[in-house]
């Protein structure tokens, strides 16, 4: 997507702008020559995830920008009023709001507690609609008015509900602000659309979530700053109430090779479809997780043989050892559905280990649940872990990091079997 110039001189506030798309977007929107006001909370390093406000207004005043880093939690009406009074004082005024903050947490409604439930809402839903009340009052005087969120499209298939119904109220909450806003604000020449993802967008939350190697299947956030930064560079009156996915904006500016957006071109076909979309039909089977709309769409496969669990549970034991105890340090209980039905546990955690069919000895670190064949599926290689948690395939409950530490033991088992 090349520069236009569009968004020369004019002044962005993004939240959560530090890193990932965020930050991707802020530098595309800096190449013009654009000011951005950097509103995010990291002002000291994090120990997890990479950069603070103030790395990321470097990088954008590199990139040819200006920059106005602020520290600010979306859900301290105080901090967000006054980053927006700074903004308009250094750059006279607010003519681009993009709400990009969010928090996330996959959980089912019985592994969610409310705290976790009351940051997810207070920061997607409530910081939205905060932030963009507050930049309103200065939306309405700039000639090139636009709130754009990061959220889904509105999809009320019950898959999407059922498997994280806590994180897709909080979300959908961003979502409904723009299907009220557009309409709301429509004669005083404000656009509000949403931008959502077709596939994963692999950032430094996504790898601390779902582990490194999601990479192999996702774009990377510039596919988001580039169909961004087309929807920011209309006029407001050519697109409003529109929910929009990151791929179609930038096929119909004519962008037809999306290979140099995968993290790995090689699996430029093979990329994991983000959530919330109706994705096109083999797709959709090839990445359903059980209990979905997409779950008719499967072809009946024969029965599995039996034993299969059972067997994979041998190999695990065969392997075990005081080095991968060492490594892993974690106690799993594994609760299989389908057609070999069972709980197992694998206590990698004490002496040289254990495994072994029903409960585990000790209280698990993590618990996981899964229909049989994907079980088998994944500790063979044959289905990415990251694949199988972001698709609800894969529910965990617990430690989600001790959970994603399986993945080398499941690395020894694919040679195996």
């Amino acid at each position: 997507m090349i520069n236009t110039g569009k968004l020369a001189g004019r002044t962005l506030f993004i939240t959560g702008a530090s890193r990932g798309i965020g930050k991707a977007i802020a530098l595309k929107a800096a190449q013009d020559g654009a000011n951005i006001v950097v509103a995010a909370k990291t002002a000291e390093p994090h120990p997890k995830l990479p950069g603070t406000i103030y790395t990321a207004a470097k990088e954008i005043e590199a990139a040819g920008g200006k920059a106005l880093p602020c520290v600010v939690d979306v859900r301290d009406e105080a901090a967000v009023r006054t980053a927006i009074q700074n903004a308009v004082a250094q750059f006279g005024g607010i003519d681009i709001l993009v709400n990009n903050a969010s928090a996330i947490s996959l959980t089912p409604t019985e592994q969610t507690d409310m705290k976790r439930y009351d940051l997810m809402h207070s920061i997607n839903t409530r910081g939205t609609f905060l932030v963009s009340k507050e930049c309103i009052p200065y939306l309405r005087k700039s000639n090139h008015a636009h709130i754009l969120n990061i959220s889904p499209p509105l999809n009320m298939v019950p898959h999407w509900f059922s498997n994280h119904v806590a994180y897709t109220m909080a979300k959908y909450g961003m979502s409904m602000c723009v299907l009220g806003m557009a309409k709301e604000f429509e004669s005083a020449n404000i656009a509000v659309n949403a931008l959502w993802p077709r596939t994963a967008i692999f950032t430094a939350a996504m790898e601390m979530l779902t582990g490194k190697e999601s990479d192999q299947f996702s774009r990377k956030p510039d596919i988001m700053a580039d169909a961004a930064y087309a929807i920011l560079s209309k006029e407001p009156k050519k697109q409003s109430g529109k929910f929009l996915i990151d791929d179609e904006v930038l096929t119909a500016e004519g962008i037809t090779d999306l290979k140099q957006y995968a993290c790995v071109p090689e699996n430029a076909d093979k990329l994991m479809p983000d959530f919330f979309l109706d994705v096109a039909p083999e797709k959709l089977v090839e990445f359903a997780a059980e209990g979905s709309h997409a779950a008719s769409l499967k072809k009946p496969q024969a029965a599995a043989a039996g034993g299969k669990i059972e067997g994979l549970f041998q190999k695990i034991e065969s392997m075990l050892s005081e080095e991968i105890v060492r490594k892993t340090g974690a106690v799993y209980e594994f609760k299989v559905k389908g057609e070999e039905a069972g709980t197992w546990f694998a206590d990698l955690k004490n002496g040289t280990g254990q495994v072994g069919k029903g409960n585990p000895p000790s209280k698990a670190d993590a618990v996981l649940t899964m229909d049989s064949k994907h079980f088998f599926d994944m500790f063979t290689g044959k289905l990415k872990p990251a694949n199988a948690f972001m698709t609800g395939k894969l529910k965990i409950s617990g430690d989600l990091q001790k959970a994603m530490k399986l993945e080398k033991l499941m690395g020894g088992l694919k040679a195996k079997l």
